[in-house]
């Protein structure tokens, strides 16, 4: 099966967006780091790389901190 150019980025780069799963509201709320995402050249979508599924809470896409960018937490 041939891979899409548009989704595979061409080279290893930030990720544009972080991944959380978010479970509880407000100040109570706990995120967890799941994985990241990046923009398709052409702006139409996202790639996911997910290292890991949620059971329940919901699904987040944050912009890195600045100070972040490059670190795994």
């Amino acid at each position: 099966m041939a891979k899409s150019k548009t989704t595979e980025p061409t080279s290893v780069k930030s990720p544009d967006y972080i991944c959380w799963t978010v479970t509880g509201t407000g100040d109570t709320a706990f995120w967890n780091r799941m994985g990241a995402a990046w923009q398709h050249k052409d702006g139409k979508g996202l790639s996911l790389k997910l290292d890991t599924l949620p059971v329940d809470g919901r699904i987040v896409l944050r912009r890195p901190l600045a100070s972040a960018e490059g670190a795994r937490t």
